[in-house]
């Protein structure tokens, strides 16, 4: 069996099989330990801002609301509860007064997997837009997507 030298952080160095354990955990779990308890602590106080700052609902005539409501059933937004980008995209949808599916893409195994296949990642917020011929475009990135819910909703208001 093949040894290796591994050195230290003192300067020190010592000879290691390859089966052995290095004398070292890697930074990888405790890093991911590190977000993970920000995010447990961070989420529930998004969330709340979220629910404070409830942005007030574009005011309609009824036949134009239905005409909105019409044409949001051909949209998805996957998006996870606690992201900020995905917060600002519901809360520009509750502004718009947009009836919008909302897909979890972290919890949900079978929406983060049509995430993975229809747009090529599993990054949110996207925006699933079926055109009336059936095909699927998949519109990635918070600007993006309010700046195409803005450009289709926003002048419909009475």
């Amino acid at each position: 069996m093949k040894n290796a030298i591994v050195h230290d952080l003192w300067g020190g160095s010592s000879e290691v099989s390859r089966h052995q354990a290095l004398p070292f955990t890697p930074m990888k779990p405790v890093i991911r330990a590190f977000f993970k308890a920000l995010r447990l602590v961070l989420g529930p106080v998004m969330l709340l801002k979220e629910r404070l700052t409830h942005p007030k609902g574009m005011q309609r005539d009824a036949a134009a609301q239905a005409a909105v409501d019409v044409q949001c059933q051909s949209l998805a937004l996957y998006q996870f509860n606690t992201c900020p980008f995905c917060i600002k995209v519901r809360q520009e949808m509750r502004r718009l007064s947009l009836p919008i599916e909302k897909r979890d893409a972290q919890h949900n195994v079978t929406h983060r997997d049509e995430l993975q296949q229809g747009s090529g990642a599993t990054k949110v917020p996207c925006l699933k837009i079926t055109e009336a011929n059936g095909q699927a475009r998949w519109l990635q990135d918070s600007n993006a997507i309010v700046a195409y819910l803005r450009d289709q909703f926003e002048t419909t208001a009475c």
